[in-house]
């Protein structure tokens, strides 16, 4: 059976896409109307960089149409600060309050979560198991890890704590990791094996020729980040380069036990990645419309 196809970009709020994707005077607080009109996968990279509030994530989805999944990015403060833990500094504290942030209210439209290493990240097989072991592999595992989160991040959300009957009523759902790697280090066999044990997805990764190329299916989850073939975050993809990834993407879809592609784009550069996603979709068949632009108040 083909897998499910989803094509999206990396983030939605870009100064530069205004009036190139966004149409001119649109407002930035409906920007992920649009976006989430426009696509049915967008990654949340805020996460990476901060805690979301629950309160957002609820707004994230109350916006966009309930076809549209959210791709959530992990905290560097795990993978970047923290290194993912050690047996003196384990992260389970980080995780608990990464996940009792708020991003189970996302529900049925919770999709991947995507853990960046930097380039200076070498393979540590026992850090990484370490790491893999911690992570939920179902929604209800998420949320008794998320109900470890610290007092602290209660207090401070008091204002849109999640309903403490909530998600944990809904049903049980699996959740899907992958891992994007930079060093090359990662390109062993070694590292693949100890992906596809504990089901996570290698993010396939064009960047450019900077960072490792690793081009390995080792989940029921195939995802694609495209930061741009010539320069990193700023070139466009030609036709031939569409084309190109379309047939991946085929390829992908019909290899048995791949359930789902995830495509994003993050070569956000004037608005190139909104465009070059659409392009992509639009060559493997998946349209969406684009708002039009409604009366502002």
């Amino acid at each position: 059976m083909t897998a499910q196809i989803r094509i999206g970009v990396s983030g939605w709020t870009y100064p530069h896409w205004r009036g190139r994707f966004y149409p001119p005077a649109w407002p930035q607080r409906r920007e992920i109307d649009y976006a989430g009109a426009a696509f049915d996968a967008l990654e949340i990279n805020g996460s990476f960089y901060s805690l979301q509030r629950p309160s957002s994530y609820r707004r994230w989805r109350s916006v966009v149409p309930p076809d549209t999944v959210f791709a959530v990015k992990g905290s560097r403060f795990i993978t970047h600060l923290r290194k993912l833990g050690s047996v003196e500094k384990p992260v389970d504290q980080a995780l608990a309050n990464f996940f009792g942030s708020g991003l189970l209210e996302l529900g049925e439209q919770l999709g991947p979560l995507l853990w960046q290493l930097p380039e200076w990240f070498r393979f540590d097989v026992d850090k990484l198991t370490a790491f893999f072991e911690r992570l939920p592999t179902d929604t209800q595992q998420a949320a008794h890890l998320a109900a470890g989160i610290e007092d602290r991040l209660l207090e401070r959300w008091k204002e849109s704590r999640p309903d403490p009957n909530g998600f944990g009523a809904q049903p049980v759902r699996p959740l899907r990791h992958a891992i994007e790697v930079r060093s090359p280090t990662f390109a062993t066999e070694e590292f693949y094996q100890l992906c596809r044990r504990y089901g996570i997805a290698l993010v396939v990764a064009d960047t450019a020729q900077r960072f490792v190329w690793v081009d390995q299916v080792t989940a029921d989850l195939v995802y694609v980040r495209l930061h741009g073939d010539q320069e990193l975050y700023v070139s466009g993809y030609t036709d031939a380069g569409i084309e190109y990834w379309a047939g991946r993407v085929r390829e992908w879809a019909d290899r048995p036990g791949v359930q789902q592609v995830h495509v994003y784009f993050d070569n956000d550069f004037q608005a190139r990645a909104p465009y070059d996603a659409r392009r992509l979709a639009a060559r493997l068949g998946i349209h969406r419309p684009v708002l039009a632009p409604l009366p502002y108040g």
